[in-house]
This record gives C-alpha cells, structure tokens and sequence, in this order.
C-alpha cells in the first residue's frame, strides 16, 4: 500500500496527462491489497481449518491479482516517463 501512496503522490506532483487511468488502477490495487489483508488476518484468526483453508486460497487470489496491477501500473509508469 505504501507503493500505491508513492505512485499517487508522484503522479499529483508531476501532473502527468495519463494520470486518470493510472490513478484508478492505483485506487484498485489499493482496494486488492486491503482486501488481501483482511482475508489473510481472518485466515490466521479464524478456528475452523476448513474455513481457514478458504481464505488462505481466496488471499493467494486476490494477492496474485493486486501483483499483477503492480506490475502494469509500474510498466504505465515506465513508459510514460519515456515518452
């Protein structure tokens, strides 16, 4: 969450004019990382180990999705500073 902080602020100052879009993908990364917590905090407090298991796979998900927005907003990031 700290790199979506970095990005948006970043962005703010250097008033890119692709900003929008990386701004919202940001906000939803932000959102995937969050959630991802959440879950991987209910899987390590929770009792049940059928339910554990659940939202240890529901985590994997969701991190590997938030890993994915990381990498097109860094790539988005890359190119607008080349171009």
């Amino acid at each position: 969450m700290g790199f979506c902080l970095v990005v948006l602020t970043s962005l703010k100052i250097s008033k890119y004019s692709t900003t929008s879009i990386i701004d919202e993908l940001t906000g939803v990364e932000t959102v995937f990382l969050i959630a991802s917590a959440i879950f991987s905090f209910l899987s390590i407090r929770t009792i049940k180990e059928n339910l554990s298991v659940r939202y240890e796979k529901i985590v994997e998900n969701i991190f590997i999705v938030a890993l994915i927005f990381v990498f097109l907003i860094t790539f988005m990031v890359g190119v607008s500073l080349i171009f």
